[in-house]
């Protein structure tokens, strides 16, 4: 799973997948302002392999770590918009992505809005319907109690 969700593929290798980019995330709330902006977007019509609900993608950050389901994912990038959009006019780029998220400036109105490009840290079953929660925050592991600082590369 190091390069993605088994048994999926990207469209177009060359600029999609390999292991900093091998899992798109959006929230479903982004999907659902879309929609409402009149937008004909569905979940899974903007490229994402896994959605979430109730997280505040606005708060997330590049090194957070997330657990889906069995499997450690780490935030690597936010998305940027490719031509795959085009279908949805060409606003819909702007709506969602700017030069502040390019120059990952998390303070963007639009931070989030894109999606998050994941890494695998740990492979593990994902299935429907499985929990999707912030585990740890840029080298801090949320247990319930104050942070705890962590290893980059180490989790508990």
């Amino acid at each position: 799973m190091s390069s993605g969700i088994e048994g999926d593929r990207h469209a177009h290798p060359g600029i999609h997948g390999g292991p900093r980019q091998a899992i798109l995330l959006i929230a479903a709330e982004v999907v659902e302002e879309l929609q409402r902006k009149g937008y004909p977007v569905e979940f899974g019509s903007l490229g994402e392999n896994l959605t979430t609900r109730g997280i505040d993608v606005r708060g997330l950050r590049i090194g957070d770590r997330l657990r889906a389901g069995g499997a450690l994912l780490e935030i690597t990038k936010p998305r940027g918009p490719c031509s795959a959009l085009d279908i949805y006019g060409p606003a819909i780029k702007q709506d969602i992505y700017d030069a502040r998220v390019k120059a990952l400036d998390y303070t963007s109105p639009h931070w989030g809005m894109s999606g998050f490009y994941l890494s695998v840290v740990e492979p593990g079953p994902v299935s429907p319907g499985d929990i999707i929660a912030v585990v740890a925050v840029c080298g801090s592991v949320l247990r319930g109690d104050p942070l705890d600082t962590i290893d980059h590369n180490e989790i508990d």
